[in-house]
């Protein structure tokens, strides 16, 4: 009895030891999609920070996991396809910014098609604290300023929240950064909120649901260059790697449960991805036109 006693306690020691506590951090993003335009657009983004790393991310599908969930487990019982872009609310933003801890090495994450890339892309901030103090939210803040992706930011950052790292690539104060903008107001976050997430995990369900359609959780290690590259030409043709299999009698087929052909869902699929990226030609950072020969 007591050998079994002891191996229960060591298996629940490991499995407590196993999951992970997070601090998620919620920014509202206000944002000018494009840079003729002064309409801005807002979305919810989130920082989940864990003892070893932050992730940051477009929070618009992880906040919508649970009927995503419902659905792909309905679809899964009838054997029926269903459209979940007319339930499901798309994200602005696709990509996640990694960074570890103690080292703050930042990497991008992004997907290219059923593929999803990661690398790692060096930041140095040289930020400059100033006097200015202001109250945001809950928090006492100091103001601070740098330059970054050919824009000059202004931070509001707390130490009353000891963590030097902010949202998107942001990090290197001595506190966690409440609000930050651009001084043309292209992109502003703001903390809205915070909260404990037990038995955090790194990937949402619909994440984790991927992966039985071909859709691996497994970065592939690149460089930015050919990311950057490889993701141009995703964006000029976004079924290029599905269209040697789109042949006629493919196309032609009906899907499970639907009227709706094989065909007719791709075009669909490829309207919906060019929307996305037509979406904003007003990134966070502006691109080096310089580097580009």
């Amino acid at each position: 009895m007591k050998k079994y006693l002891s191996t229960f306690l060591v298996l629940s020691f490991l499995a407590l030891n196993a999951q992970q506590t997070a601090n998620r951090f919620f920014y509202e993003l206000t944002f000018k999609p494009k840079k003729e335009k002064p309409e801005t657009e807002k979305v919810m983004t989130s920082l989940d920070i864990t003892k070893d790393k932050s992730i940051y991310q477009d929070f618009t599908v992880p906040a919508q996991d649970s009927i995503i969930k419902m659905e792909i487990e309905a679809m899964e019982k009838s054997g029926t396809w269903k459209d979940m872009s007319k339930s499901i609310k798309m994200p602005k933003f696709s990509f996640k910014i990694y960074k570890t801890y103690p080292d703050m090495t930042v990497s991008y994450m992004d997907r290219i098609s059923t593929k999803l890339f990661k690398y790692d892309d060096p930041v140095t901030f040289n930020w400059k604290i100033l006097p200015d103090k202001e109250k945001i939210g809950a928090y006492n803040t100091q103001k601070a300023t740098t330059e970054f992706g050919g824009r000059k930011w202004i931070a509001w950052f707390s130490t009353e929240l000891p963590f030097q790292d902010g949202p998107y690539k942001f990090h290197g104060l001595p506190g966690l950064i409440v609000k930050i903008e651009d001084d043309g107001k292209n992109y502003s976050w703001t903390l809205q909120g915070n909260k404990n997430v037990e038995n955090w995990e790194e990937f949402s369900f619909a994440e984790k649901a991927n992966t039985k359609y071909g859709m691996s959780n497994t970065a592939v290690a690149t460089t930015k260059e050919k990311f950057t590259k490889s993701y141009e030409n995703f964006k000029a043709d976004p079924l290029a790697e599905a269209r040697p299999y789109m042949t006629p009698e493919f196309l032609n087929r009906t899907m499970p449960g639907s009227s709706k052909t094989f065909g007719e869902m791709m075009k669909e699929q490829e309207k919906l991805l060019k929307d996305f990226f037509g979406s904003n030609n007003n990134p966070i950072e502006i691109p080096d036109t310089k580097k580009k020969k």
